[in-house]
């Protein structure tokens, strides 16, 4: 966890400094890149000690003591440093300028690789233009959404590389398939998937909504912290039952074999039409990078 700085409040609102914004989300950025969320390494620890493949273990091991000397040296998790994605959410009691916000948070995100210097992976979608700050048209990807708590403002920076990204599905399946359609999808994805997602994985997924809102789903499983449940009862059986299975594949540790091919298949649910049924799947790598700024009357907190 980082240092608290100060924040403002005047009559029952806390005002929001955008020049603490900015360097919260380069900070973020950063903090992403280097350093593995707890729940990751927990994860790490319980696939090692159940894993049955002699092979697989070793591999693990070594996933294990990359993670160990790239903090020990104050180095990068991976060299893909992915789209920035940032997920805000503000409280009632928060007075914030919107617009404001989004350009603070642009111009945190590409100060983080101007100033420390990581590859930006972004470039322009036709051109292939490499700009060297991480960001361009759409990016990055802000989501905003509100929260219940009054003196709340949340900032969680996720850095998604190309190799869970590329490994992404929609299938719009017939209602009258049922639970069996999600299922089957969700396990020929793993397997389409193989090695190239870096497994072991967290495998998100996806069911109702429309189309957009479906691959946004899952990808918010995705990016759930291990150990979390999906709050709808039936997703979380889902959740499961899905686990299970796809670590019953082999596919294993970086596709060479084994019981560990998901830390976890995580699900996100939404309510359809009754003439869909939509399911996504969206992958993250064993490098699932995530950090958090949370801003209150007392200052700011860094954590995961």
């Amino acid at each position: 966890m980082g240092a608290r700085r100060q924040g403002t409040q005047d009559q029952g609102r806390v005002k929001v400094d955008l020049q603490q914004v900015e360097e919260a989300a380069k900070e973020l950025y950063i903090r992403a890149l280097k350093l593995l969320p707890p729940d990751i390494k927990q994860g790490f620890d319980r696939l090692a000690a159940t894993e049955s493949e002699v092979g697989a273990k070793r591999m693990l091991g070594a996933m294990i003591k990359n993670i160990k000397v790239a903090e020990d040296t104050a180095n990068l998790l991976c060299q893909d440093t992915g789209i920035p994605i940032y997920n805000v959410r503000i409280g009632r009691g928060v007075e914030v300028d919107g617009f404001g916000l989004k350009e603070a948070i642009r111009r945190g995100c590409a100060r983080s690789t101007r100033e420390y210097s990581f590859r930006s992976s972004i470039v322009h979608p036709t051109t292939r233009i490499n700009e060297q700050t991480s960001t361009g048209r759409g990016v990055p990807i802000i989501h905003i959404d509100f929260s219940d708590q009054n003196d709340l403002l949340e900032i969680q920076m996720i850095p998604k590389g190309s190799g869970s990204e590329n490994n992404s599905w929609l299938k719009m399946a017939i209602p009258a398939e049922g639970v069996d359609a999600i299922k089957t999808f969700v396990v020929d994805c793993v397997l389409a998937a193989g090695g190239k997602t870096c497994p072991p994985t967290i495998v998100g997924v996806g069911v109702g909504g429309t189309a957009d809102l479906c691959v946004h789903l899952a990808k918010t499983a995705a990016t759930r912290a291990l150990g979390s449940r999906c709050e709808d009862p039936e997703g979380a059986k889902l959740e499961e039952a899905l686990t299970r299975a796809v670590n019953m594949l082999g596919v294993g540790p970086q596709g060479l074999g084994g019981d560990s091919t998901a830390f976890a298949v995580q699900v996100e649910t939404a309510a359809t039409h009754i003439t869909m049924n939509p399911v996504a799947v969206n992958m993250q790598c064993h490098s699932a990078r995530r950090a958090r700024a949370t801003f209150r009357p007392d200052g700011i907190e860094y954590g995961y």
